[in-house]
């Protein structure tokens, strides 16, 4: 992750080749080295299990070059959308070493990957049937089933995935399922997969790791019922939580493989192949958006920053502000750190509803017109994910490399620029409801 020293560097860069500043008033930055760092942290963790892929959930940045990157680290990737099957191969991901878990498959899409080799989740039991109809003989593609183990909800209810009633896979826990389960695998041999996915983020790791002992449980069961070992490799599905408040990376991968050791010590003896998909935990602390401070003013007696960086994107922490805190820091028009007393102020953004304030009553040195603002953390579902309320153009997005005591951008995503956004918006249909 970038230490504060990293992201002042990164901002002096940024403002002097002007990617950042009046005409570009909000970017985001990626730290290459610790994108590296963080996967060969997730490789380390688990180097005592014989066979293991490592594929990234695409949704955390659906960023090209970034996926790449991934890529060549050794990553594979985990895809849930056409957009996202187009994206991973682009980025030089095998077909073997992509997974799709969309849960509203099209044919064509299950067709897709049938065709390609890519390895695929189906999210029920109609699914099975489509897939019957669709899959050739000589497939190479790996197919599993999602259950829901049903373990619970965490902290942030809309981040769970294993609740009673989610939307998501076969819920083992109604009636009738396990059997019907049981008999989905007896009646196909060449499902040989079996995935779950508890959540991420609000997620504690005990939860996440009674739902996954839960699917090594039922491997167990369903291999033992159709008599031979039919289910050859597990899905582990989800994330860890990334730690938002402070620079600790808290809990690491080695603390996740622990707590799934301790509950059910089986899952890592190489009896399956072992998949997992992390996102969030390895992109969050590798970046940080930041924006330009516009105006400053007051309102009840409370002192409010405009900024450029608002809900369009930090979508989750306007939203769900107790669920999504940001860390922030204030910084001169240079990137230079501001160390004056702090005072409390509202730090907003520049959509046209009240709500978009991604901090309220912060602690920080009193921000001036010019400023900057650093967003920490948010390498994952931010700057690469963005909202297009009032149409603000997407920002652009650029690699941090540290070398040599030198800082060097590299470009990820150029700007949007506004001639983009029209032609986006329809611009080239312009007459084509005016015209009979």
């Amino acid at each position: 992750m970038p230490h504060q020293e990293e992201v002042q560097a990164a901002l002096r860069e940024a403002t002097r080749e002007g990617v950042l500043g009046e005409s570009h008033p909000v970017a985001g930055f990626i730290d290459i080295q610790g994108v590296r760092d963080s996967v060969t942290a997730l490789q380390d963790a688990f180097a005592q299990v014989p066979d293991v892929l490592h594929a990234f959930a695409a949704k955390a940045c659906p960023l090209l070059p970034v996926l790449r990157l991934l890529a060549d680290a050794g990553m594979g990737c985990e895809v849930a959308s056409p957009g996202e099957t187009r994206l991973a191969l682009a980025a030089g991901f095998p077909p073997e070493r992509i997974v799709l878990d969309s849960p509203v498959k099209t044919r064509a899409e299950i067709r897709e990957a049938l065709t390609l080799g890519i390895a695929l989740n189906a999210d029920n039991l109609a699914e099975l049937d489509r897939i019957d109809a669709l899959r050739p003989a000589d497939s190479r593609s790996v197919i599993g089933l999602r259950v829901n183990p049903q373990v619970g909800v965490g902290v942030i209810a809309a981040m769970s995935t294993a609740t009673p009633h989610s939307k998501f896979g076969v819920a083992l826990d109604d009636p009738g399922a396990r059997a019907r389960v049981r008999e989905a695998f007896l009646q196909r041999p060449w499902l040989t997969r079996l995935h779950a996915h508890v959540g991420s983020q609000g997620c504690p790791l005990p939860l996440i790791a009674e739902g996954l002992a839960a699917l090594h449980g039922l491997a167990e069961e369903i291999n033992e019922f159709v008599g031979r070992r039919q289910i050859t490799s597990l899905d582990l599905g989800g994330g860890l939580p990334v730690n938002f408040a402070d620079d600790t990376t808290a809990p690491t991968f080695e603390d996740y493989v622990k707590v799934l050791t301790d509950i059910r010590p089986a899952l890592f003896d190489g009896s399956y192949q072992l998949v997992t998909e992390f996102g969030r935990s390895l992109l969050a602390k590798n970046g940080f958006t930041a924006a330009v401070v516009e105006y400053v003013k007051s309102a009840g007696g409370r002192r409010i920053a405009l900024t450029h960086a608002g809900a369009q994107v930090a979508t989750r922490t306007v939203f769900m502000p107790d669920a999504w805190p940001v860390r922030l820091t204030g910084h001169t028009s240079d990137g230079t750190l501001k160390s004056t007393p702090v005072v409390p102020q509202d730090v907003a953004g520049p959509l046209c509803f009240a709500g978009d304030v991604v901090a309220h009553e912060r602690l920080l040195p009193a921000l001036s017109e010019g400023d900057l603002v650093v967003l920490h953390d948010t390498g994952a579902y931010y700057f690469s994910a963005p909202w297009a309320y009032n149409s603000l153009p997407r920002p652009g997005v650029y690699g941090v490399l540290h070398q040599a005591g030198d800082t060097v951008l590299v470009p990820v995503r150029t700007p949007q620029s506004l001639d983009d956004l029209v032609e986006e918006s329809g611009g080239c249909h312009a007459d084509a409801l005016i015209t009979p």
